[in-house]
């Protein structure tokens, strides 16, 4: 069975889960994708850090939420360790539903290019290609996603 709860950003299963992700980032990518995290951005209102467990209240994956423009919020920080089956999923729908709990009407994302799984990921959970916005605009390395709540 698995959890989805919020957690805070600095706690150690936190930073172990988002550690490996900047591992897998930084050799898919190039880039770790730390310098566009702030702990800070998902600590306040209409922003969360959540944690997903397994039965056996392992960590298993995270995600996050924050702010971005009017209505709209952005996902940081997701991951599921290698191997889990279902997690990264039940923590983007556990994000969306959170994301409209919080009023928002949109969430938009960037990932790579070249992280073809991540692309692929979103296309498949109903992401759509939207044009690269804020230090991703300009950047073809860059692909922003949007989907309507």
């Amino acid at each position: 069975m698995l959890t989805i709860a919020m957690e805070n950003p600095s706690a150690a299963d936190s930073d172990a889960l988002m550690a490996e992700l900047s591992a897998t980032l930084a050799r898919i990518t190039g880039d770790s994708g730390r310098s566009s995290f702030d702990p800070d951005d998902v600590r306040g209102p209409q922003a969360c850090f959540v944690v997903a467990r397994d039965g056996e209240g392992q960590a298993v994956g995270c995600g996050a939420l924050r702010p971005l423009a009017a209505g709209i919020a952005e996902v940081k920080r997701m991951y599921a360790r290698p191997g889990t089956q279902g997690v990264g999923v039940a923590i983007l729908r556990h994000l969306e539903t959170t994301a409209a709990g919080f009023g928002y009407r949109a969430i938009w994302l960037e990932t790579r290019l070249v992280n073809v799984r991540a692309v692929a990921f979103y296309d498949k959970h109903g992401y759509r290609r939207i044009p690269n916005y804020g230090k991703y605009a300009g950047r073809p390395e860059a692909v922003c996603f949007g989907k309507k709540l």
